[in-house]
């Protein structure tokens, strides 16, 4: 794989090899000179020595995981307006929603018929709602699911709630996790760069308040995940900044399990032309390749990579599976915020580990936390 590599990546890719961690620099070097084969391959190789280091190997043959869950969004109502997203609702716009308790209980049972053991659930800046409101939504499901593990309320979200109701982020997130919150979610990251930020969401927290309530989360014992939606205005240097922000934070509390890059999908949104006017593209499947490969080598403190089926389609999701994610995902058995974009994958279970066998794998069902269910029917899925 080195022998014919240009000297300067060469040395990078021996010292991944080896086990050594790189820098920002070295993880730029590799972004622009690096080609696409060796960049999966190096991937590919991180992410076998941990599977076999972290005892992920069953009879030779290591294990990809994926978690049965909906994506539960409790309203579309929010005053933050990102330029990306399509599928919010202005605070007085007439295609506003919220979820009943009914409704919601509803999607929980049908989650818990099709054998889910999750749920995540976000929502928008609500301007009008109580923080009671929130207490009680997770209450309920606590009470009438208990088995049922409650991911829910991404790092923008509570410092809105930090904000509107006059609280500090701590005692919001001590208060939801006392309610039944079990995880959070790592939505709103985007790139953690405040310059990107001011223009595809000026609205919304900075990235040094997104990566405080992580911080803040993990102090009180939740486990988080982070993503990063990349392709539209960032460049390769604030890709790679956003993951060293991830890794710096998980080299001081550990908390994150998981790191989700997933390319921007701009139609119906704001940012669906570029500041010349021309039509702007989704990232091809290469460049999703390409970062999430990146994301593996750069994230060495961070357990899992995850495909995203969901924005790249179930092959791209299957080849990703050979470039350094070690989890497909979730079955999704219900998402509204990509298909508001008109992407609209759909994965039934048994597709989910058919592809997973079909790449050389073994599919397993996984919790929040990466735990094994006990309830997988192995192999004959």
């Amino acid at each position: 794989m080195i022998a014919t590599l240009p000297d300067a990546v060469r040395s990078v890719v021996e010292a991944v090899l080896d086990g050594q961690r790189i820098t920002k620099d070295e993880a730029l070097l590799l972004s622009y000179e690096a080609d696409l084969h060796t960049l999966m391959r190096l991937a590919h190789a991180v992410r076998m020595t941990k599977a076999a280091q972290r005892g992920e190997v069953e009879n030779g043959t290591a294990r990809v995981t994926y978690v049965v869950d909906r994506n539960i969004n409790y309203s579309n109502i929010c005053s933050c307006g990102c330029k990306f997203c399509a599928f919010f609702a202005a605070p007085d716009d007439a295609r506003g929603y919220v979820l009943s308790l009914e409704e919601l209980e509803r999607k929980v049972e049908e989650t818990v018929a099709l054998g889910g053991s999750q749920i995540l659930m976000q929502g928008g800046h609500h301007p009008d709602l109580p923080f009671s409101f929130y207490e009680e939504m997770l209450g309920h499901i606590r009470s009438r699911f208990p088995s049922i593990h409650i991911h829910a309320f991404s790092p923008p979200e509570i410092v809105y709630f930090s904000e509107l109701y006059g609280m500090k982020v701590s005692d919001v997130v001590r208060r939801l996790r006392e309610a039944g919150l079990a995880s959070i979610p790592g939505g709103g990251a985007e790139i953690l760069v405040d310059r990107v930020r001011r223009i595809v969401a000026p609205n919304k927290c900075s990235a040094g308040a997104w990566l405080g309530v992580m911080r803040e989360a993990h102090r009180q014992g939740l486990k988080t995940t982070a993503t990063m939606m990349f392709g539209h205005v960032e460049t390769r240097a604030e890709r790679i900044e956003h993951m060293i922000a991830v890794r710096e934070l998980q080299d001081e509390t550990g908390g994150f399990t998981a790191f989700i890059p997933w390319g921007f999908q701009p139609r119906n949104t704001v940012l669906a032309k570029d500041e010349t006017g021309a039509v702007r593209r989704s990232p091809t499947s290469c460049s999703y390749m390409r970062v999430l490969a990146l994301s593996r080598i750069v994230l060495d403190n961070v357990p899992n990579i995850q495909a995203s089926w969901v924005t790249m389609g179930p092959q791209i999701a299957q080849l990703a599976l050979l470039g350094g994610a070690n989890d497909f995902g979730s079955t999704m058995i219900e998402e509204n915020v990509v298909a508001a974009t008109g992407v609209s994958f759909k994965l039934p279970e048994d597709d989910i580990r058919r592809l997973i066998r079909e790449a050389g794998f073994i599919p397993r069902r996984r919790r929040m936390d990466y735990s094994l269910r006990d309830d997988d029917a192995g192999d004959e899925r």
